[in-house]
């Protein structure tokens, strides 16, 4: 029983994080009906920014704020540039402009920064525990479930008891109707990217306190859980997106635990094989996710 809360409590720590990129992801999608492949490189930037500060003496109590802050800015830049001209396309040309965006940061990273690693100094809290009876917690895990439910709630909040919300909420259920009520499409849009940026960017700055490095392609499988994470609380949902990301960092823990206790160092390469076969076991079962999302068809 230990061992299982033990496991509950790690898992948590890692799923609450994938929670923050999924509920952008979610957003996103819910006004634009876009999984943004692209979403995964505000961690990227964030990171380099990390490094460039690190490198210069410059306190985490600033690195934090700025990081979230590129994050932001740099997520409502991607919008303006690239999506907002091509609105108006067919979902599969915006598809493909997400991923254009990934693969052109990828190599816009190795070409000017170069393809090695970059690494710099973590906090030294991030790695400490302390035990409450028989459990063992790490400061981290704290950190990013406390940090996730202020977010989240804060995030709530603000779609549900703002005009802003309203816009949003408005838009996700039918974007033709909430322009004819008077709905600013650049407006909305624009906001929805900037909170979405908000939210990689605390997942940023959590995720960098314990790896300390910086490299071209380190958005990718972030991405790629928040992707999944989306997808099996239900595109669209955001309430989805945190259940999924909550359920993805779980099962990742008890699955790394008990295939650890089988095939030994073996058991990393087949961790995300045996999440990913479970998540297509709940698709099989439940092909629309969690929640059901009732958007109107856009014509």
């Amino acid at each position: 029983m230990t061992s299982f809360v033990q496991n509950l409590i790690d898992g948590l720590g890692n799923g609450s994080t994938y929670a923050l990129m999924a509920v952008g992801v979610s957003l996103i999608f819910g006004v634009m009906h876009l999984v943004n492949f692209a979403h995964g490189e505000l961690l990227t930037v964030a990171a380099y920014m990390t490094y460039f500060l690190q490198s210069r003496g410059v306190s985490w109590w600033i690195i934090v704020p700025v990081a979230i802050a590129t994050a932001m800015v740099t997520s409502m830049g991607v919008e303006a540039v690239a999506f907002r001209r091509i609105r108006g396309a067919n979902p599969f040309t915006l598809l493909l402009t997400s991923f254009a965006l990934e693969i052109l940061s990828h190599a816009c990273w190795k070409l000017f920064v170069g393809s090695e690693r970059k690494q710099f100094d973590k906090p030294g809290w991030s790695f400490n525990t302390f035990e409450l009876g028989p459990f063992l917690f790490e400061v981290w895990d704290v950190a990013a479930i406390v940090t996730t439910i202020v977010c989240l709630a804060a995030t709530a909040w603000i779609l549900r008891n703002t005009l802003f919300g309203l816009a949003i909420r408005a838009s996700a259920e039918d974007f033709d109707a909430a322009r004819l009520m008077g709905v600013k499409a650049n407006r909305v849009i624009s906001g929805a990217f900037a909170l979405a940026g908000v939210l990689a960017g605390i997942f940023a700055a959590l995720s960098l306190m314990r790896t300390g490095l910086a490299e071209p392609r380190m958005g990718a499988n972030p991405l790629l859980k928040a992707v999944l994470a989306a997808i099996i609380g239900g595109l669209g949902s955001l309430q989805g997106a945190v259940v999924g990301g909550l359920a993805l960092g779980v099962a990742e823990v008890f699955v790394r635990g008990y295939v650890g206790d089988w095939f030994g160092s073996q058991a990393a390469g087949l961790t995300d094989g045996l999440v990913f076969a479970l998540i297509a076991l709940l698709f099989v079962v439940r092909p629309q996710g969690l929640f059901n999302v009732a958007t109107a068809e856009r014509v």
